[in-house]
């Protein structure tokens, strides 16, 4: 019992490590490449740089503000699930943003600043540069975030309150907060570059984010549904040489038995058109890994009301 609770212990403290490593790279991506070159992304930081550029107001205060709002109405209407990891993510994050402004704009000389004393570390012009390497740097910092455990509150939770009281998915909620902060900041700039940059930025981070989390899988599962799964099965085991594992399983809108090489769970459920029409039955689709991975921890049954 007291290795199991010390094996726990440790494991936290690796999380809390590696949460905060992430967030150093994502914090320094922001200091030392997006808010000098005046590129915004979503998110809540995103908010938070948006009225940085146009009031000058610190971005980790606003950052810690919206967020402490956020998280208030969170653990009251979502309950204690957004707890102490997230808190810890927001607190670390608001310092680190206002070390490393401290850090980056006081104590790095470069040939070229901006109007309010910021370093170009890329030299002047060099906007599209500095999206690259910010996305990507907020892009490994949240993906090792998420791969311990972690979260950075935000957007995130706008959208699960959405999606507890509305027929809206997490994805498609977060997806059109995001759009939203970016195409704003048109009405600060008046240039259509810096919404293009920001888009961009958006969509470096996803790639990065999503890279590192598929990199820190120690395995993956393939899943093979036919009527020839002997023969499939046979040349996986000889060519691949790779493990198999194959179960019965039956195709309810036909109601008929066929072999499959391993058990799918169901994200979506289509009941079954035509004159043979039979409630009882229903057809579960094909999703890649991922999907199911993404989508599965929340998604409602729209024909049971039952958590899948």
């Amino acid at each position: 019992m007291h290795k199991l609770a010390k094996a726990g212990i440790m494991r936290e403290v690796k999380d809390y490590a590696y949460i905060t490593l992430g967030l150093i790279s994502y914090s320094l991506g922001w200091a030392a490449f997006l808010l000098p070159y005046q590129i915004t992304t979503g998110g809540t930081t995103g908010i938070s740089a948006i009225i940085y550029y146009s009031t000058g107001f610190p971005i980790q205060w606003s950052y810690f503000i919206i967020n402490a709002v956020l998280m208030t109405f969170a653990i009251r209407i979502l309950g204690p699930r957004f707890s102490i990891k997230t808190t810890y993510a927001i607190f670390m994050l608001t310092f680190l943003l206002w070390l490393f402004q401290l850090l980056v704009n006081n104590y790095v000389e470069v040939p070229d600043m901006t109007a309010d004393g910021k370093p170009l570390l890329l030299g002047p012009g060099q906007d599209f540069m500095a999206c690259i390497i910010g996305a990507a740097m907020c892009g490994v910092g949240l993906g090792i975030v998420f791969n311990y455990n972690g979260s950075t509150g935000g957007t995130d939770i706008i959208a699960a309150i959405v999606n507890k009281y509305k027929d809206v998915t997490l994805g498609r909620m977060i997806m059109i907060c995001d759009v939203f902060i970016i195409s704003s900041c048109y009405f600060i700039f008046h240039d259509w570059r810096r919404v293009i940059f920001g888009f961009v930025t958006l969509f470096i981070i996803g790639v990065v984010l999503d890279w590192i989390i598929n990199s820190a899988r120690q395995s993956v599962q393939f899943f093979i549904f036919s009527k020839k799964y002997d023969e499939i099965a046979d040349r996986i085991i000889k060519d691949a040489d790779r493990g198999v594992t194959v179960l019965d399983g039956t195709g309810w809108d036909q109601c008929k038995s066929t072999g499959s090489t391993c058990q799918e769970t169901p994200v979506t459920r289509h009941l079954p058109s035509g004159e043979t029409y039979r409630p009882e039955c229903f057809y579960l689709p094909k999703f890649s890994y991922r999907s199911i991975w993404r989508r599965i921890r929340k998604t409602e049954s729209k024909i049971t009301g039952s958590k899948l």
